[in-house]
């Protein structure tokens, strides 16, 4: 299917106005779909796994801006640690440490926002309130040691469901966190050097508006744009 020209440029022009950025979900879409895309001056794509990625990078300009936005397994941050942009979905303490290291095996600095656990549905992966709350600790040294990473934000889905209350409710739940932490950053500014936190990813293709009214600035929309996956 090809890409939904009139649907992307409204999508552009809504966004733009109130300064969200698109990341364009380009999973299981063509190299020829995604350069489609690009060449209407879409540069953010977002992709879940990792060897699709690395096969599409390989084949597309350069300038992209990779977005890893599945499930990360540490062995596997060594095959895009050398050019991706943003990792959405970072989930772990020891999931960091494995990008730290791959980062600094390839002399870059990469930008992470931390997955927190919104959604209702067990099958969603992220961070607990509890466990975010460790993460940045104060007492904690084990973040001062990652000089090749910046935590920029956080990244969230909600349930998957009709109940739009309940949806805006998990997007509100995220936008407290992100205000807490960006706040406690500022504060305790020696926690992690360079990072702080600007980016809050939540909103999906059927949410994203009720995600932009509750404080997002970065969606993830792919059905809207490149049609239904089969």
């Amino acid at each position: 299917m090809a890409v939904n020209k009139e649907a992307y440029k409204q999508l552009i022009a809504d966004l733009g106005s109130h300064h969200v950025t698109l990341v364009a979900v380009s999973k299981k879409k063509s190299v020829e779909e995604i350069k489609e895309l690009y060449d209407l001056g879409q540069k953010d794509f977002g992709e879940n796994y990792v060897q699709e990625l690395a096969e599409k990078q390989s084949q597309l300009p350069k300038d992209i801006r990779w977005h890893f936005i599945g499930h990360l397994q540490s062995n596997k941050v060594k095959q895009i640690a050398p050019f991706i942009h943003l990792i959405q979905s970072v989930d772990s303490l020891k999931l960091l440490q494995e990008i730290n290291k791959q980062a600094k095996k390839a002399n870059r600095i990469i930008d992470c926002l931390l997955q927190v656990h919104i959604a209702q549905e067990e099958t969603k992966f992220g961070l607990d309130e509890h466990e975010i709350k460790a993460l940045f600790d104060t007492n904690s040294n084990e973040l001062h040691e990652l000089e090749n990473i910046r935590i920029v934000g956080l990244m969230g889905m909600a349930s998957f469901t009709d109940d739009t209350e309940k949806v805006r409710s998990e997007f509100r739940y995220l936008k407290t966190h992100f205000d807490k932490i960006a706040s406690n950053l500022t504060t305790h500014s020696r926690l992690l050097s360079g990072s702080r936190l600007t980016t809050l990813s939540m909103g999906m293709s059927s949410d994203y508006f009720a995600a932009i009214e509750e404080g997002s600035n970065m969606v993830r929309i792919g059905s809207l744009i490149f049609g239904a996956r089969n």
